[in-house]
């Protein structure tokens, strides 16, 4: 049984130490500074009883005693990550749910490949999507229904207790129908859009989206005209693509989108759209910690927009 004081770090230290023969090289490898190395080996010796290292003002060798310690050091480092392999592999192989909760426009570039990624990879685990707004995702969070939730970032005081992570920001600017002037721009005005009529997310659902429109649109906000609410994407791209108004957007929208609108920034520009995951503080299945992993993953490849 290993002393009380003897824990994993300090052999995977020793070993590293040996192989080395140099402590400035093995502080190096292990990314910590040479001190509290040097310590370590210090605290290892003096708990085993025995010098594990000659040491000169060069290197370090091995003792008798050190050598025989190596080979036990190994064979017990060993062992834990043959375990912890195992374990990851049980992990993958059973089954239980998922519960994931997502807004479709701004996450349209992300969501879809790590499903897939994510199901390849944990194929007896069932994923169930809630299309919520934030609000009821945080909640979601909150009330343990979602274990995992694709947002645009929150305000902070929302995240209490909660863990929340970008994965990728998008432009705000104008989406237009084909055809339309401002596509001979390479850019607009508040002002400019503002005398549009203007299509948005519904009021009811989409509070959020219409307290950055009146904000972003300042004292031009009195002279706007919204000539039609619409209750998700799907409905505010056929709005745009009829010609019944333009709108404010993410470019993340053109991805649902396609060539039906096109897509002008803003001068200036206003904060990007910031897309996170959220997950519940110190409540991570391994599940969970695959499919946050797998989103990390998702969002360094580069976006197709740009």
């Amino acid at each position: 049984m290993l002393p009380k004081i003897m824990e994993l770090r300090h052999l995977r230290y020793f070993v590293v130490v040996a192989e080395e023969q140099n402590i400035t090289r093995a502080a190096a490898r292990l990314h910590v500074s040479q001190p509290p190395l040097s310590r370590q080996i210090r605290d290892l010796e003096q708990e085993l009883g025995v010098a594990l290292f000659e040491r000169s003002a060069q290197a370090v060798r091995l003792t008798d005693a050190g050598s025989a310690f190596l080979g036990e050091a190994r064979a017990v480092l060993h062992r834990v990550d043959q375990a912890v392999d195992h374990v990851r592999a049980v992990a993958t192989q059973c089954g239980g749910e998922l519960h994931v909760g997502y807004a479709p426009s701004p996450t349209v570039e992300i969501l879809p490949p790590a499903l897939r990624a994510f199901q390849e990879s944990m194929p007896r685990v069932k994923v169930t999507l809630h299309d919520m707004i934030g609000s009821e995702m945080i909640n979601g969070l909150r009330d343990k229904s979602l274990d995992v939730a694709l947002v645009v970032k929150p305000m902070l005081k929302s995240l209490r207790g909660l863990v929340c992570e970008t994965l990728r920001e998008y432009r705000v600017g104008v989406a237009v129908p084909p055809g339309h002037p401002f596509l001979k721009r390479k850019s607009v005005s508040v002002k400019e859009v503002a005398a549009e009529p203007l299509v948005a997310y519904s009021r009811k659902d989409y509070p959020d989206y219409h307290e950055f429109l009146e904000k972003f649109l300042g004292a031009a906000s009195s002279r706007a005209r919204v000539v039609e609410e619409c209750d998700g994407a799907m409905s505010l791209i056929t709005a745009i693509e009829s010609g019944r108004g333009v709108s404010l957007a993410a470019e993340s929208l053109c991805c649902i989108a396609g060539p039906r609108i096109g897509f002008v920034p803003l001068s200036p520009p206003p904060d990007p759209m910031v897309v996170s995951m959220a997950w519940r503080k110190g409540e991570v299945t391994a599940q969970t910690q695959r499919f946050i992993e797998t989103l990390r993953g998702i969002a360094t490849t580069k976006s197709k927009i740009r």
